[in-house]
């Protein structure tokens, strides 16, 4: 009859960043509308997001991958790269 918790983050998670670009409500919209207490937003996907996470010096890839046509690129302003921190991502948009 006992909960333990290690953490609780009341925050939008890594795994669902590809929202940002390929459903019509993408977990922020979300995360604030739950805050709210709104109504939640559509979850429908309007495409396919494949999502390249940018780690530590990796995140210089963003000058190779940003021009492609399909990429939209979410750089998140830290200053220092370390190993193995999260810099930013790369979603590569497709149709459905």
């Amino acid at each position: 009859g006992r909960l333990l918790v290690n953490e609780i983050a009341p925050r939008v998670h890594n795994t669902g960043h590809w929202t940002q670009d390929g459903c019509v409500c993408d977990q922020f919209e979300q995360h604030i509308r739950a805050i709210a207490g709104w109504p939640l937003g559509p979850t429908t996907a309007h495409a396919r997001v494949e999502m390249t996470n940018l780690l530590g010096d990796e995140v210089e890839q963003w000058k190779t991958l940003a021009p492609r046509a399909d990429a939209r690129l979410h750089l998140y302003g830290k200053a220092e790269a370390r190993p193995g921190r999260k810099m930013g991502h790369v979603n590569r948009v497709r149709p459905l």
